[in-house]
């Protein structure tokens, strides 16, 4: 069956750019028989952002200094 294409907003792009990857499933399952390629693009782009996200979390976590030994706490 063949569902008749209907132009969606571009503002279903934000979807995936705030919220990753589980915003671009959810973008891509409400919009996917009206708009089938914007549907497609916002999975991509939830794709990317979870790449950015794991890339950003990993620069972060190499550049924190560990915590030394001797940092005169009692327990």
């Amino acid at each position: 069956m063949s569902y008749p294409e209907k132009p969606r907003s571009s503002a279903w792009y934000l979807l995936p750019i705030l919220a990753g990857m589980i915003g671009g499933v959810i973008a891509f399952l409400i919009i996917r028989k009206d708009d089938p390629r914007k549907a497609r693009n916002c999975l991509y782009i939830g794709l990317i952002m979870m790449a950015i996200g794991i890339i950003f979390n990993i620069v972060i976590a190499s550049s924190v200094p560990g915590i030394d030994p001797g940092f005169n706490v009692n327990v």
